[in-house]
């Protein structure tokens, strides 16, 4: 493809949903062109780490921290991001870097700024309808920005480049996509894999959970982002109970994040509810693919996840999340009568008692989840990485033609 090898950075991570688009792209770049090399900038953060090189990519750690108010902390991201951005520009220069690829979030924003000051083309990737600082104060000098949702051009400067593209997602998921139709109708197997590798909490299962084991079971999975969900890990289950009459005979999944890990598995226990409980699905594909149903927060590489999987949700937003951007991507999904919002900011009452009700609704109903299914296949971009890895491919086509 190119007459020299290129050396293409993906800047960004701290988070599953930030980190897993840029490798799904970084993985059809590698592919097309086996001599590329790709580095991934980050956190340090050990699953970031792990991911990275299991793909078989660099991985550099320089110094980043989010934004705070609080004086200390203030004097710290001013120090940590300063030095990032410097270490970055020395990085970029003396590896000879011809492409940078913003991921979004705080880790992302030193080496992308150091990029468009070494006038090296930057592409930035934004997967929520409310586009994040970082994308929102780099826009004007991308190359392009590739959007999951339309309404980001609405909230950056005139003239930006942007091209909707949808978020990408791991290859794994494409692999494992199974049709609505076949889930609905308890056709599908849950898939091979042996014992997990994530090592889960589970405890003794209930008569209703082992009955017609012939068939699989209805799966509920609980989905709180790569770091978990408070709000989920301590309302989900009471829900769950309130729930049980049409929950009976579904098998429970919930990630629920390091933190909260053993005292959510000790008030499902407490409930008396079948549960498998773990800190991170390290084989998401694997379980979303078998899914029914999801009750998950509203980031953007969720939402896309479950789009391409067709597994209807019930949605609770993070109330804290920049620009309410969860509340905003939520928003997309319920007009296009794809999921289902529970707001904790408009719930009168108990939380769990408006999860229960959702719960009711949807784990009752298979047309209408079936419906809700086909509507997610409407909204679902599974071509999404590939665009990506086109509009970058494209980027350096013409740059090397120009310096020709």
């Amino acid at each position: 493809m190119f007459t020299e090898p290129q050396h293409i950075v993906f800047a960004g991570g701290g988070t599953a949903g930030h980190l897993f688009p840029g490798l799904a792209v970084a993985h059809l770049l590698r592919r097309a062109d086996r001599r590329a090399r790709i580095t991934f900038v980050g956190t340090g953060k050990a699953f970031e780490r792990q991911h990275v090189t299991a793909a078989g990519h660099e991985y550099l750690v320089l110094p980043s921290r989010p934004f705070s108010r609080r004086v200390r902390e203030a004097l710290l991201f001013l120090a940590d991001n300063v030095s990032g951005y410097y270490a970055a520009r020395r990085f970029l220069t003396a590896e000879g870097v011809t492409l940078v690829v913003g991921l979004g979030g705080y880790a992302s924003a030193a080496t992308t700024r150091a990029a468009k000051n070494r006038h090296i083309p930057y592409v930035l990737l934004e997967q929520n309808a409310v586009p994040g600082k970082a994308t929102r104060w780099l826009a004007r000098g991308a190359q392009v920005v590739c959007a999951a949702f339309p309404e980001v051009r609405s909230h950056l400067a005139p003239g930006c480049r942007v091209r909707i593209t949808g978020t990408p997602v791991r290859r794994e998921f494409l692999r494992n996509r199974l049709s609505a139709e076949e889930r609905l109708a308890g056709q599908s197997q849950t898939p091979a894999g042996g014992a997990e590798a994530d090592s889960p909490l589970t405890f003794s299962v209930s008569p209703s959970a082992t009955a017609g084991a012939g068939q699989r079971q209805p799966r509920l999975l609980v989905l709180g982002g790569s770091g978990g969900a408070r709000a989920l890990n301590e309302h989900v289950p009471p829900a769950i109970y309130k729930a049980q009459a049409v929950l009976a005979g579904w098998e429970i999944l919930h990630q629920t994040g390091e933190r909260d890990c053993r005292s959510t598995a000790a008030l499902y226990e407490k409930l008396g509810i079948a549960a498998r409980v773990v800190p991170f699905f390290d084989d998401l594909p694997r379980w979303l693919a078998g899914a029914d149903l999801a009750i998950s927060r509203a980031g953007g590489s969720t939402l896309a996840e479950l789009a391409i999987c067709g597994v209807p949700a019930i949605l609770l937003p993070y109330p804290r999340a920049t620009g309410d951007h969860q509340r905003k991507n939520a928003d997309v999904f319920v007009a296009a009568g794809a999921a289902r919002i529970v707001d904790q900011r408009e719930v009168i009452g108990r939380l769990d008692n408006a999860l229960a009700q959702s719960l009711v609704e949807l784990a009752g109903n298979p047309a209408l989840r079936q419906q809700m299914a086909q509507r997610l296949a409407r909204v679902a971009r599974p071509d999404a990485a590939r665009q990506v890895a086109q509009s970058i491919a494209d980027i350096l086509v013409r740059r090397q033609t120009a310096a020709a």
